[in-house]
């Protein structure tokens, strides 16, 4: 390996360790308590090292977002079979979904933690660079609604509308996975996940 190939691979774990910190940091503080100094001390690197790769906290965490959901398309597009019917691949989409947000349960986490937040956290600029990245699984699955409305499988609805509101049903019922030692047994959240998915295509079909 030369030295050019040696610096960026040290580049990209460099920058892999500060995100990795600031996601650790974030879910265990907040964002308002988690700083650039923090993440600094804690990736045992200098201020000056985070400001090189990150132009604010708010840039890096932005990175955070857009990280998680890119692997969330890969898990997505990768559980997809273009020959599946409309209602097979709906069905593909919401398991690769649960199955994310066990998985890769930190980016999850940072998704929603945005998400939720009582304000907007990002910059415009920043907000419609994340945004087209979450807008890319969801067209995903409004792809395969529209796919079953031209077959004549699914009644005439705004795709994009129904896929919104599967999207937003599959984020609440995953959030309930927090009550399993209150309100709901054990991976019963599993079941409701199921069951609404099946309600929703039942309300599709023709």
């Amino acid at each position: 390996m030369g030295a050019k190939e040696r610096r960026e691979r040290e580049k990209r774990q460099r920058k892999s360790q500060i995100l990795d910190t600031a996601r650790a940091l974030l879910l265990e503080k907040g964002l308002n308590a988690t700083s650039i100094n923090q993440i600094a001390k804690r990736s045992e690197l200098s201020v000056g090292a985070i400001y090189f790769y990150f132009k604010d906290k708010e840039e890096l965490f932005a990175s955070l977002q857009v990280e998680g959901l890119e692997l969330l398309h890969k898990t997505i597009q990768k559980a997809i079979n273009k020959d599946s019917s409309p209602e097979e691949k709906i069905k593909s989409i919401a398991s690769a979904y649960l199955r994310f947000s066990e998985k890769h349960k930190n980016y999850f986490d940072i998704i929603n933690y945005f998400l939720t937040a009582p304000k907007t956290v990002f910059s415009p600029e920043l907000k419609n660079k994340i945004d087209a990245h979450g807008n890319v699984s969801i067209s995903t699955l409004a792809d395969a609604i529209s796919e079953g409305i031209d077959s004549g499988l699914f009644k005439a609805v705004n795709p994009r509308r129904q896929a919104i509101i599967l999207w937003s049903a599959f984020n609440g019922i995953i959030q309930l996975k927090k009550l399993q030692k209150t309100i709901l047994a054990k991976d019963e959240y599993k079941s409701l996940y199921i069951e609404s998915l099946e309600r929703f295509l039942d309300g599709l079909r023709n």
